[in-house]
């Protein structure tokens, strides 16, 4: 193999995996140090530098760094990444002077942001700084999207909507309460670039016997969810059956038992596991004592005269054939009856364009999706771009964040006449954590404690109004705590060959034996030639150059704790600890060429 090349900005960053799993790519060790000396307004910065909305994300991310952790290869739980989040927003100071301030100064160029929810304020956050005029329509009378119409209040109150919207909007964007009927008309406006950022604001339908005939009492998941967080709804039946299993489903079944449910259940056409809501979603539904029921089909909504009365379900289980493609077919057993008194849907969203015209030169593929280029966001039509949901389908904030700062990249750079396929390289920086011979200045001690719960709100008192908080947070002592559990992983074991002087101090001290010192090889015969075989190819192997023996150092980075210990040994500094940051660059003069 060759030596690694460690000046890649990409080979560290996927060394630090939360980062590197997080679409926004946010520096999270950096973070949860700063939470740990109890800096939270900064930490809280960083946050929202890369994510936008700290506050909101900490109570409702879909968390896609946590199974990144390294952590979880130690022990059974990983960092509570996401929840430390929260505790930037729920104990920083006021941090409005920290923040950019409304261009003094407007460049000339109009942005229209159809669809007020997380992808479109990205835009807008990155743009309006710069000077760039930029107005967001949303058919909706406040800004915030699904995070405000379709996440219920127990889960993220208003008033954190209202905080971090209001922080987008006071950056100059201009707020229109306008649903948009006509993208031909938006176009001939004369603004210099579009993005739509409308989500996928349709839920699926089923088409059984009986759904027309018990409609009154049968109701589209996430616009009974939106009716709900308006207050146009506010009780429902006792009984409630609940189709899906995703978050939306989890969030109807949860927001029930709220609205008078007594009787709430959820009913799957596939197996628990494999259903898509988070794993903490459906812990806290069971937690409310809300039952999930595996392997059901819907076949037939019961009724009489017109009310419902209850849903008859065909019992399946999975088949899988030669090439393991799952099948559902069903059991043979007789059909099952659930009575009830309401039907909530949750089976799925789908994107709707009614409002795009035909000819204003957007294609669409054979789903009804436009075709969007997945690097620059633009669509088949010049200067318009998409993100979130309405690009690519359903996802989530922290996705619908990441594509917001793509396509501002792409319009920031589309009006200042470059290239927006040449995209710009983040920033990076790597310095050693050396303060004496063997002193760092961050904390290398290993904690042992197992991941800290985070406190809720007795299930007596939280079921009785929805819009009571159920997840208190983290206090300061836990906090602290649960960021002593990260491993820093952005603290990177760096190798200089020509110091070594191959005493094995390293090898003897490592406690996961992730370092070797070997004859050179193919990477195949490498990985199983090392003291602990690196049988996960998803991580790399920082290899180093020809050492005077004509052997070489490899370091398993799927393996290394980063305890520094190596460092701490080596009698001639071969090993050093060297903190890497990565800050993705965004819209501005740092995402353009100087040609």
């Amino acid at each position: 193999m060759k030596p690694t090349d460690i000046s890649d900005p990409a080979y560290f960053h996927k060394v630090v995996d939360c980062q590197w799993a997080c679409p926004a790519h946010t520096p999270v060790p950096e973070y949860i140090r700063l939470i740990a000396a109890g800096r939270y307004s900064d930490a809280y910065m960083i946050n929202w530098k890369s994510n936008v909305f700290p506050g909101i994300l900490g109570r409702t991310c879909d968390r896609p760094c946590e199974p990144a952790c390294r952590r979880g290869r130690v022990e059974k739980e990983p960092v509570a990444i996401c929840r430390l989040k929260r505790v930037t927003a729920d104990y920083k100071d006021d941090v409005t002077p920290l923040m950019p301030k409304p261009a003094a100064q407007k460049n000339g160029k109009r942005i229209a942001c159809i669809g007020a929810g997380p992808a479109s304020l990205t835009v807008a956050r990155d743009l309006a700084p710069l000077g760039y005029e930029v107005t967001v329509f949303d058919q909706d009378p406040k800004a915030g999207g699904f995070m405000r119409t379709q996440i219920p209040k127990f889960r993220l109150p208003e008033t954190v909507i209202d905080e971090e919207v209001g922080y987008v909007l006071d950056l100059g964007v201009k707020f229109r309460h306008q649903k948009i009927d006509s993208l031909k008309s938006i176009m001939s406006k004369g603004y210099d670039a579009v993005f739509v950022g409308t989500g996928a604001p349709r839920g699926r339908d089923l088409d059984c016997p009986g759904r027309k005939e018990a409609a009154a009492n049968i109701h589209i998941g996430i616009d009974w969810l939106a009716s709900v967080s308006f207050g146009h709804i506010d009780k429902i039946g006792k009984r409630v059956v609940v189709l899906g299993g995703g978050n939306t489903a989890m969030d109807c079944c949860r927001s029930s038992r709220r609205l008078g449910g007594e009787d709430v259940k959820v009913v799957v056409r596939s197996g628990f596991d494999e259903m898509k809501a988070s794993p903490w979603e459906k812990e806290d539904a069971m937690h409310e004592g809300i039952p999930i029921l595996n392997y059901l089909v819907p076949k037939e909504f019961t009724h009489d005269n017109g009310k419902l009365t209850g849903v008859v379900f065909e019992k399946v289980k999975a088949v899988r054939d030669e090439k393991g493609r799952r099948d559902l077919v069903p059991t043979g057993e007789p059909d099952m009856l659930i009575e009830c008194d309401d039907v909530l849907m949750a089976v799925g969203q789908e994107n709707s364009f009614p409002w795009i015209e035909k000819d204003v030169g957007i294609a669409f593929d054979r789903w009804g999706m436009p075709k969007v280029d997945p690097v620059t966001f633009e669509s088949t039509a010049k200067g318009v771009f998409f993100g979130g949901d309405s690009a690519f389908g359903p996802k989530n904030i922290i996705t619908a964040v990441a594509h917001g700062h793509e396509a501002a990249v792409s319009i920031d750079m589309m009006l200042n006449g470059q290239d927006i396929r040449q995209r710009p390289s983040p920033l990076t920086n790597l310095v050693s954590q050396k303060m004496g011979i063997h002193e760092w200045s961050y904390d290398n001690g290993v904690a042992l404690d197992t991941r800290y719960k985070v406190p809720l709100e007795d299930a007596e008192i939280a079921l009785k109004d929805i819009r009571t908080e159920v997840e208190l947070g983290f206090d300061v002592k836990l906090a602290f705590a649960e960021a002593q559990r990260c491993l820093n992983c952005d603290a990177e074991t760096v190798f200089t060959d020509k110091l070594c002087i191959e005493c094995d101090a390293c090898v003897d001290i490592c406690p996961m034996d992730c370092i070797t010192f070997t004859e050179n090889g193919e990477e195949g015969d490498l990985r199983m030639r090392l003291n602990a075989p690196a049988h996960d190819t998803s991580q790399d192997l920082y290899v180093s150059g020809e050492l005077k023996t004509k052997r070489i150092m490899v370091k398993d980075e799927d393996l290394c704790l980063h305890c520094g210990l190596c460092a701490e040994r080596c009698p001639t500094g071969a090993w050093d600890m060297q903190k890497f940051y990565l800050e993705m660059t965004h819209a501005g003069a740092a995402c353009r060429s100087k040609a």
